[in-house]
This record gives structure tokens, C-alpha cells and sequence, in this order.
């Protein structure tokens, strides 16, 4: 299609309306614009075409031969626009709400909140992608993931939900009454660490615990992490907001913890229009996380108290 030789929809759109109105007036308001510029883009189709489409009338405008043709041409035309453009966005508006996240986000901070959710939003349907893999974002597909890092993806909008903070934490039965002095006490204990992550392992070589120095190590995937330090089967690292009641209770200590604020989890999409159900899920989480929550971010360690 040469696009070059065709007038502006602008001007065809003011002359189909005036044209199934057989009035600029109601044309106009039908528009949302005024009845001058109607007037306005009905004279400029006229010059583009070269020939007249309307004359006016004492009640309103009459078609002329070529503007009764042009007239049945886009009135078919534009009703099969308005029948693709409202196909694709029922298509939208009924397909579930699609979240990527990792198992450990998923099961120990998105879980535990959904139920509120669905209460306040029950006519959209959520489905929870969980996978440890960054999934590629594409239309019609993921809505949103939510990923741990920078922020900085190509190509992809953020939007900063939990800030970064390393906390190694343990059970109350399995810490007791004892005071850790320093991080090299932690190899004490089992160590926990997820699977395919290396945080933890870098914190420990951070504050000066050497990599050859004897540990037991037992890695997991993310989700059976917590329980495993809610059990009191060892130690381990993770955000502090995935255990925030357990900590509020005492049931779990922070031994030590490391604020990150350049990295942290946040709520990806594509740039671009934003379907709403996503827009109302992304309001909601960031709502949903309490004054409590928010004050984990930098806290002093139980074991200083």
C-alpha cells in the first residue's frame, strides 16, 4: 500500500460522521471536537480529492454523488476497524493477568497476600509464573516480572518494589541465648544457601570470612531456604521482608544484615501502553507492604540489642 496517497483518517473521520449524521453539529459532538473543525477537514478532503463531497442544506448537508460513494466505502471500512481494534481488546481484557517470579518471591511474599487480592479485585484472573529464569517480556504474554537486580534491563520499564538487603538470620531455638561477635561464628552452624545464587557466599568473603575456610553448606531451592531456617536446620541469608512476621514474633533472629540500596526487586514491564488489570496489580503490591515491612530495609542486629 502506497500510504503516501492517502488523505489523513483525520479528514475522513470528520467526513464519515458528518456523513452518517448528515449534520457538521452532531458530527462534531459525536468527535468531542467543534463544528468548525469539521467543516475545516471536510474542505481539505474536498481540495485532496479534487472534487465536492457535501453541500449544505438548510437543515444540515446533503451527499453529493461522489460523497454518497466515498461515504458506503468508509463506513464499511471503518465498522471493520471498530470490530478488529474491539476483538483484540476483549481478547485483552479476559485474558488472565500473567506475574513471572521466582519460587522464593512467589511462595514467601507474593502468596501470603493474594488472597487479599482476589477479595478486592475478583473480576481479574492472575496466574503466577514462578521460574528462577528472566523471562523474555512480550506482548501477549508475561505482564510483568518481577526481577532482583539494578533495575537497568534493555528495552524494559522498572519500577523499584523491595529494596536490596542481605540479612542472615536463624531460628530463635537454634541461635538460643548466644551472642554472635563476629560473621566467622557463623560457620558454627549449617550454612543454607540457595541454589545457583552466590550472595551469601560473597557477603561471608566480604566481611572477612576466606572462601577455604571449613563449612557445612547445604544448597536449596528458594522456597524450601526459609523453611529450613524457620525449622532451625541452619542459618542462612534472605530478604528480610520474606520473613518479617517471624522476625516481628522473635521466632527468627537477624544475626547480621547488609543493606543493599543499589539492587533490590522490581516490577518489570514492556515501555508502552500498560493494560489496566496490570496497572491495578502493581498499585496493589506496592500498597500492600506495611510500614513494618518497609522499616526491615536497615535495622540494628538482634544479636547487638
Amino acid at each position: 500500500m502506497d500510504w503516501h496517497t492517502l488523505p489523513s483518517l483525520t479528514s475522513l473521520r470528520a467526513f464519515a460522521a458528518a456523513a452518517e449524521f448528515r449534520n457538521l453539529t452532531r458530527a462534531a459532538a459525536a468527535l468531542n471536537v467543534t463544528h468548525s473543525a469539521v467543516s475545516q477537514q471536510i474542505r481539505g478532503l474536498e481540495q485532496y480529492l479534487g472534487t465536492q463531497l457535501v453541500s449544505r442544506t438548510r437543515h444540515g448537508i446533503a451527499l453529493t454523488a461522489q460523497g454518497e460513494f466515498l461515504a458506503a466505502g468508509l463506513h464499511e471500512a471503518f465498522a471493520s476497524m471498530a470490530s478488529l481494534t474491539e476483538s483484540i481488546s476483549s481478547a485483552e481484557a479476559v485474558r488472565p493477568l500473567v506475574v513471572s517470579a521466582t519460587p522464593m518471591f512467589s511462595s514467601a511474599f507474593l502468596m501470603p497476600r493474594l488472597s487479599t487480592f482476589v477479595q478486592e479485585f475478583p473480576d481479574i484472573e492472575l496466574r503466577i509464573d514462578s521460574t528462577i529464569q528472566a523471562v523474555d517480556l512480550k506482548p501477549g504474554g508475561i505482564d510483568i516480572a518481577i526481577r532482583y537486580g539494578t533495575g537497568r534491563w534493555s528495552g524494559l520499564v522498572s519500577q523499584m518494589l523491595l529494596p536490596g538487603c542481605l540479612t542472615v538470620v536463624a531460628a530463635k531455638e537454634l541461635i538460643g541465648g548466644q551472642v554472635l561477635k563476629g560473621p566467622i561464628e557463623l560457620l558454627d552452624f549449617t550454612l543454607l544457601q540457595e541454589q545457583a545464587s552466590v550472595e551469601f557466599d560473597l557477603w561471608l568473603e566480604k566481611v572477612g570470612v576466606p572462601p577455604a575456610a571449613d563449612r557445612r553448606v547445604v544448597r536449596l531451592p528458594g522456597n524450601m531456604l526459609l523453611d529450613g531456617i524457620r525449622r532451625g536446620d541452619g542459618v542462612g541469608a534472605t530478604v528480610p521482608a520474606f520473613i518479617s512476621d517471624e522476625l516481628k514474633s522473635g521466632d527468627l533472629v537477624a544475626l547480621f544484615d547488609d543493606p543493599i540500596p543499589q539492587i533490590g526487586y522490581h516490577l518489570v514491564t514492556l515501555p508502552g501502553p500498560v493494560r489496566p488489570a496490570a496497572k491495578v496489580f502493581q498499585k496493589w503490591l506496592s500498597n500492600s507492604i506495611t510500614e513494618y515491612e518497609k522499616s526491615l530495609f536497615r535495622w540494628t542486629p538482634a544479636h547487638l540489642t
